[in-house]
């Protein structure tokens, strides 16, 4: 006799970010044996495994940026660096006995759903092959390293690379620098590598907000109370989480709560930047918000050193020597560095997603990527997205919503299980068409609706990548699956003849 722990479906897990590993662990709490974790590299992490460039740390608080079922407590200052978070990845494999689950240098070069036995096959790129019931991905939105689109990047004779993948051998001492790029990473990288070159001409597109960073050490009392004092942990958590959430109705409904951080961010410039032609072209001529808020207390110290020259003339093209501008100016330097962020809008490129009925999904997404709750999309069964479409955060942590999206695909393959093996789902395409166009409603209110350009929104200027709204809310959204959102069918071999 079958009981229904046999009808528990197999699963492929794309990844090994926070978001696999979150939902591998949570598998193995309710009991599934059946998954693997195909992962590119030779290591877990994900974009914590590969920003590896000096200054990398989070802007969110270490004990909100991490799994709410697996505490940490002695983290060694309030926001993570990139090492101690790689390594609270590693111990949670461990911990977990995920190893043995997990397939490395196995990058997926394409899956494709197989309509009459429900299983969806999948293809590396090292020539192996894989099948599941269902298929789960969870390769970040920050992952494909974004190059500007610049004439003769390759011509240059100097030594290039990008932010995401850190040349650690290199020796920047005495050397001539060029930084295309003035995000998140940069504001990180810039301080750290100023005090060894010997020049260093920083080229921005568009000055970023930039605010103070409320960092410092942990005490070894506070560690002790946090491991120690029942409950102090789950408060302090849950004071950071609320006083954070509190800032989404700044983005996305009162904006104009958003100016007090805008004075802050001025104040901080005003305090530091002494010359005052490049304290100008520091401030954003755009809305604070619009673009994402960035946070640093040795930005501005490092913008007012003299060997830092900021230029804003927008780039011709990369010359064998340096960078040309439109000025005429050919700025000779010996290495160049591009802090030019992601494809954050591309989701589950360059991988090749094929549908029931031979349907692409990155065709499928041409105007624009879209899913039901970011998580599901009509036409592709049994496929679950973790941090999938509208469902990044401005003003929290995603573990949060990572959190409850593996909630959601956990009601989601208890609903398969009942029914037994084979069955497949997807959501109705009136359910995702009302969900995201309601959803779309809620960010034309918004201030990243407010005319800058960002990688929040793609070629069409649709916002494809932020969720509009308070995180409670999509974490009741989310709670569980309601089967009428969705169709399930059995397996060609299971249905009635």
């Amino acid at each position: 006799m079958q009981t229904q722990a046999d009808n528990r479906p197999s699963i492929i897990i794309i990844g090994t970010g926070f978001g696999g590993l979150g939902m591998a662990i949570q598998l193995r709490k309710a009991g599934y044996s059946d998954f693997i974790l195909l992962e590119k590299a030779e290591g877990v992490g994900g974009t914590w495994r590969d920003n590896t460039y000096p200054g990398a740390a989070c802007d969110v608080q270490s004990h909100l940026y991490s799994y709410s079922f697996e505490p940490k407590h002695d983290w060694s200052r309030k926001f993570g660096h990139q090492r101690e978070i790689r390594q609270y990845m590693v111990d949670c494999v461990q911990k977990y006995n995920l190893g043995p689950h997990i397939h490395f240098n196995q990058e997926v070069s394409e899956a494709r759903f197989d309509a009459g036995s429900h299983r969806w096959i999948v293809h590396t790129r090292s020539g192996d092959r894989f099948e599941a019931n269902v298929l789960i991905t969870a390769t970040g939105q920050l992952n494909q390293p974004a190059y500007p689109r610049i004439q003769g990047l390759d011509s240059f004779q100097g030594h290039a690379f990008h932010s995401a993948r850190w040349d650690h051998d290199h020796d920047f001492a005495g050397k001539r620098v060029a930084v295309i790029g003035t995000g998140a990473s940069a504001i990180q990288f810039v301080p750290e590598i100023l005090p060894q070159v010997a020049r260093l001409k920083l080229f921005q597109r568009s000055a970023a907000w930039v605010i103070p960073k409320p960092d410092r050490p942990f005490k070894p009392v506070e560690q002790w109370l946090f491991k120690h004092l029942p409950g102090h942990d789950r408060l302090y958590r849950n004071l950071i989480y609320w006083k954070n959430e509190s800032r989404a109705l700044a983005f996305t409904k009162f904006n104009f709560l958003l100016e007090l951080f805008a004075w802050q961010a001025k104040r901080e410039l005003r305090k530091h930047v002494k010359d005052p032609v490049k304290l100008e072209k520091l401030v954003p001529d755009y809305k604070i918000g619009c673009k994402r808020v960035l946070i640093s207390n040795d930005w501005a110290p490092a913008m007012n050193q003299e060997h830092l020259e900021l230029i804003t003339t927008p780039i011709t093209r990369v010359t064998p020597k340096g960078i040309l501008t439109e000025d005429g100016q050919e700025h000779e330097v010996d290495t160049i560095i591009y802090g030019t962020g992601f494809k954050a809008t591309d989701f589950l490129s360059p991988m090749t997603i094929t549908g029931a009925h031979g349907q692409d999904l990155n065709a499928a997404w041409r105007q624009g990527a879209e899913a039901y709750k970011g998580i599901t999309v009509n036409g592709f069964p049994n496929l679950f997205m973790l941090y999938g479409p509208n469902t990044n955060l401005a003003h929290n942590s995603i573990i949060f919503m990572l959190e409850s999206q593996i909630r959601y695909v956990l009601s989601a393959l208890s609903l398969l299980q009942k029914k037994g093996s084979g069955w497949a789902m997807q959501v109705r395409p009136e359910r995702q068409s009302e969900y995201v166009e309601s959803l779309q409603e809620s960010l034309r209110n918004s201030v990243w609706e407010a005319g800058c350009t960002s990688w929040y929104r793609n070629e069409q200027g649709r916002n494809t990548v932020n969720w509009p709204g308070f995180t409670f809310t999509y974490r009741l959204a989310t709670r569980e699956v309601d089967p009428e959102d969705y169709e399930l069918r059995p397996a060609a071999a299971d249905a009635p003849g």
